[in-house]
């Protein structure tokens, strides 16, 4: 049995995850549809290696959850005007979505869409999740600044898990 096949589910969402933020990123810059960013990297990305010959054998790697990644990357192209809303009502006054750096921005748009739309994610895992992924991107600032951000934005849409009532 090879490491891919021994993946726990929570590995391969995580995995899945991580291909999201990057697809987004795609997206966003090549301006492509979210159903062709998605059928490239089922096509040629997500088997591990990125399309790209690696040192790591790719028996190593964690096969991303494909369904959570097409529903993460679908789903927040097609909401992305309530998600820029949502965020922007959780940043820092006078700042938006289109300050951010790009890569940011897709993972708190990820990270978004899991808190409205994947209610079968506890909140606290949907925040830990995108903050890795943006110790995995970036130092320190952005991280922190995820963690407020979907914090915020967690606790406006699920106000129970967050011990609010």
């Amino acid at each position: 049995m090879t490491e891919k096949s021994k993946a726990s589910a929570a590995q391969r969402r995580s995995a899945a995850r991580f291909a999201a933020i990057q697809a987004l990123y795609q997206a966003e810059l090549s301006q492509l549809p979210a159903a062709d960013i998605v059928r490239e990297y089922s096509d040629f990305r997500l088997d591990g290696t990125g399309g790209r010959d690696l040192d790591v054998p790719n028996e190593d790697l964690i096969d991303p959850d494909r369904g959570f990644f097409a529903d993460l990357v679908q789903g927040v192209a097609a909401r992305m005007v309530d998600l820029d809303a949502l965020i922007n009502g959780a940043l820092e006054k006078g700042w938006t979505t289109q300050r951010l750096e790009t890569v940011l921005r897709s993972i708190l748009r990820a990270g978004t869409y899991e808190l409205i739309a994947r209610e079968d994610v506890p909140m606290r895992v949907v925040i830990t999740e995108y903050v890795d992924a943006a110790h995995s991107f970036f130092d320190e600032n952005e991280p922190k600044l995820v963690n407020a951000v979907l914090d915020r934005i967690g606790k406006t849409l699920r106000p129970g898990e967050a011990g609010q009532n």
